[in-house]
Order: C-alpha cells, then sequence, then structure tokens
C-alpha cells in the first residue's frame, strides 16, 4: 500500500515512512501516513507535480507562485523540506516531505539542521532506498549512539541508550515542553524496541570492538546493563563519531 502511493507521483530518488503509523504493535498508531521523498532537483519535482496533483498544495501559494515558491519557503522555512498532508490514497491519508537529496545528506552527515537526520535515526520502513543515503545513514546512526553514549553513566540499560538515542532529535524542542504526551520517547523504545536493537547492532559491535562499549550475551532483554569507559580516551574516541559541526562547538 505504501509502495503505490509513489505510483501516482513523479519518480523519486528516495523513500521512507516514519512514524508510530508503521508498526502494529505500537500502541498509539497514527491515522497519516508520514514519508519523507528525495528528490534530486525539487524545483523540477514540484513543477511536475502541479501538473498532475495540484491538489497537494495550497491554493493560494499555486496561484502566486508555483512550484518556485514551494521550494522557496521550503529552503527559507521548512529547513529545506516542504511537506503536503492529507493526502489521501486508497483507504490511507498520507503526509509526504520533499527535500533535496543534496540537503537530506548533508543533514545526516553534519546535523546541520538536524530534523530529518533525528527521523532517521529511529525506525523506518525504506520504500526506495538510494547507496550514498545508506552511506550517510550509517554514519548518522554511529553518531547519535556515541552522542548518547556521551550522556550516559559508566552503567545502563539497553533500553536507556534507546532512549537517550530517541531523545536526542526533541532536545530543545519546544513543542515536547508542551506535548499531550510526555512518555513519547518510552513509547518508541517500548513499540519499536527489536528494531532499535537491529538498527544500531552495527554500531554497538563496532564500540565493542574498540572496547569502547561492553555488552551481556543477554542482549534481548531490555533492562540487562551494558558498561562502557568514561575514561578520556574512550570520551575522545567517542566524540570523534560526532559530525564537525558539533565537535568545533565543544
Amino acid at each position: 500500500e505504501h509502495e503505490s502511493f509513489l505510483d501516482i507521483l513523479p519518480p523519486v530518488d528516495f523513500c521512507c515512512v516514519y512514524g508510530s503509523s508503521l508498526h502494529a504493535n505500537n500502541v498509539s498508531k497514527a491515522s497519516m501516513v508520514d514519508c519523507i521523498l528525495g528528490v534530486n532537483d525539487p524545483l523540477k519535482w514540484h513543477s511536475e507535480n502541479l501538473k498532475i496533483n495540484r491538489d497537494h498544495y495550497a491554493s493560494l501559494i499555486v496561484r502566486v507562485g508555483g512550484a518556485q515558491l514551494i521550494t522557496k519557503i521550503a529552503d527559507n522555512v521548512g529547513v529545506g523540506v516542504h511537506f503536503s498532508p492529507f493526502i489521501s490514497h486508497r483507504d490511507s491519508v498520507f503526509k509526504f516531505g520533499v527535500v533535496g537529496m543534496h540537503d537530506l545528506i548533508q543533514d545526516m552527515l553534519g546535523w546541520e539542521s538536524f530534523y530529518l537526520s533525528g527521523r532517521l535515526q529511529k525506525p523506518v520502513k525504506v520504500i526506495l532506498d538510494d547507496m550514498e543515503i545508506k552511506e550517510a545513514n550509517s554514519i548518522n546512526l554511529k553518531a547519535a549512539a556515541a552522542a548518547a553514549l556521551l550522556l550516559l553513566p559508566a552503567k545502563f540499560s539497553q533500553e536507556e541508550l534507546y532512549a537517550h538515542i530517541c531523545s536526542l532529535s526533541y532536545m530543545g524542542d519546544l513543542r515536547m515542553l508542551f506535548a499531550e504526551d510526555k512518555n513519547k520517547v518510552k513509547k518508541i523504545v517500548g513499540g519499536q524496541f527489536k528494531l532499535l536493537q537491529a538498527m544500531y547492532h552495527p554500531c554497538l559491535e563496532e564500540f565493542a570492538a574498540r572496547n569502547l562499549l561492553r555488552e551481556s550475551s543477554s542482549s534481548m532483554d531490555p533492562k540487562v546493563s551494558m558498561t562502557q569507559d568514561c575514561g578520556t580516551c574512550s570520551t575522545d574516541s567517542l566524540v570523534s563519531y560526532l559530525p564537525v559541526p558539533i565537535r568545533n562547538q565543544l
């Protein structure tokens, strides 16, 4: 069903679905399916989509400036992303965000806006993959895991590790101060624990091989303790995984 949504759009280079609509075991399933669409040329893509799906956009924006205004708003207001919500397709309602591939990769590597990179640090369903995106997100996941470890004490549980990872994108987000659901991160970790394990297993294996982290053999238990070396050498190694703009601020 998610894949068929792409059939009504101009071609894209990358597509993933994110959010609580993904997983049946998530307690708080959303009614809207959230997608990220990566395209090489947002201006060209929106121009083509306006021809076939004019109703995807606010009528005022279409009348006043068309595709040029859409991309200008995305660049100046929407951290490079233009969202179109409440798009009906078959029995589902979609919200899709269109972003340039260059901007998406730069955000994953440098955490420039930390908007899409933060979303991709949590479980997603990739509908259409791209090798550059896959490589960039591998770096993004290692950086997220390293950042979480730097915030954790010497001993912690897997559950705490993934909670810190999922919390990164909400730090400094004022919406979380007024959110109705104060347990959002806890629900993400509880509902998607095995997916988080699979996502971060390669990162944690690499950290363990470098003696930065020690995992228990009973890794399926979210409560099982993990330990890390909090010495200067290990801390410096973890910092080296962070994006350069972040390291420059330390």
